[in-house]
């Protein structure tokens, strides 16, 4: 069996806590120098890297000389705010050492479930890969509350996967990986090398947190290879101390438990634009445009669009038609109803003059969008 690591391109690497403390007591910097110097070879590579990646609550409660990790929330999110200057600036020193950049993103739940905010953290974050940067992203616990939170670093890894696309999943933590069932209170746990994450068994075999650093546990694991199964996406859950683990995985070696769907990227992005039932307008594109959607996969430019009706806000659905009102694609729009209006029928270098500022050079983007 060969890692499914080899073959990818964009890839999400999440490592937890209990690998970035020391035990809780502030950054483990000689584990971040070496995942920095791994991450490198995979740069190399040519392989995209997204790294999401805990540890700011733990730094925070090493400056502040706390013995304990508190429970009031209002404490946590004192202690998520001074960590993090700790953990980016740890990152940033590291990925320097290899004239790599690195980039901080802090998210919420409301940041991928508002629909500006997704195509805004989306669009920030293919940039920065199209510009070779390590985004370092975190959870922003300073501000977040228990209604709006992840939960866990697991769940933002899986949504942050599903929001770029990533080919591949790597869940980088304390354990080897997927046993049975709980090797720590049974002898008889079998370890699994590779399980398919339609199967409902594998749940029942994941046990709870499991460590008092974070808040995750193996459960959160397997739910978040399913959330990233939902785009098309593969997971593998290994040990973050196994010697130089990430080379070994793109080189092919299959380490930890491979996580596989049988769900296709592009099936998976199509069904999900093509089964959303609500659609807020309807942009109607000249023959140019027609060709350019269906024949040769480009984007749709302002300047393909006759008209727009309806009342849209950015980052809504819209149907596209050609001129005699067929649908001919649905997608994920750029401007509101408002601003469509304004730049249709005009070349992209116009949209900052007529609008004062540009989002997207592209009404709808070709990733963004599914032939129907």
């Amino acid at each position: 069996m060969q890692s499914i690591l080899k073959q990818a391109r964009r890839i999400v690497i999440k490592i937890g806590s209990s690998l970035v403390t020391n035990h809780g007591q502030g950054l483990d910097h000689a584990t971040l120098t070496c995942l920095a110097e791994q991450i490198a070879t995979l740069k190399q590579g040519k392989k995209e890297i997204v790294l999401v990646s805990s540890g700011a609550i733990a730094e925070g409660i090493q400056r502040l000389s706390w013995e304990k990790r508190p429970h009031e929330l209002y404490k946590l999110q004192a202690a998520a705010a001074v960590g993090q200057m700790g953990l980016i600036q740890a990152y940033e020193f590291c990925f320097r050492n290899h004239e790599l950049q690195t980039a901080q993103l802090l998210l919420t739940h409301e940041d991928l479930s508002d629909r500006k905010r997704y195509l805004n953290a989306r669009s920030t974050l293919t940039t920065l890969l199209s510009m070779s940067v390590v985004p370092v992203i975190n959870e922003n616990d300073s501000v977040a509350t228990d209604e709006i939170r992840f939960g866990d670093n697991d769940t933002l890894a899986a949504l942050v996967t599903n929001l770029i696309e990533a080919d591949v999943l790597v869940i980088l933590t304390d354990q080897a990986g997927l046993f049975t069932s709980d090797p720590r209170k049974d002898i008889q746990a079998k370890f699994l090398n590779k399980v398919s994450v339609e199967d409902p068994k594998i749940e029942l075999m994941a046990g709870d947190v499991g460590s008092n650093i974070g808040r995750g546990g193996m459960k959160t694991k397997i739910i978040a290879a399913k959330r990233a199964a939902q785009s098309g996406a593969h997971t593998i859950i290994a040990s973050g101390y196994e010697t130089n683990i990430l080379v070994r995985l793109a080189q092919g070696e299959a380490v930890g438990t491979q996580i596989s769907t049988k769900t296709q990227k592009i099936a998976a992005r199509k069904q999900w634009l093509a089964n959303h039932l609500q659609t807020y307008g309807e942009i109607t594109l000249d023959m140019g445009a027609v060709k350019a959607l269906t024949k040769e996969g480009k984007s749709l430019l302002p300047i393909g669009a006759i008209s727009s009706i309806g009342t849209f806000e950015r980052g809504e659905v819209v149907n596209c038609v050609d001129q005699e009102g067929r649908e001919v694609a649905r997608g994920l729009i750029n401007y509101s109803a408002t601003e469509t209006l304004k730049i249709l029928r005009l070349p992209s270098s116009e949209i900052e003059n007529i609008l004062g500022y540009v989002d997207e050079p592209e009404l709808i983007h070709r990733n963004n969008l599914v032939l129907l």
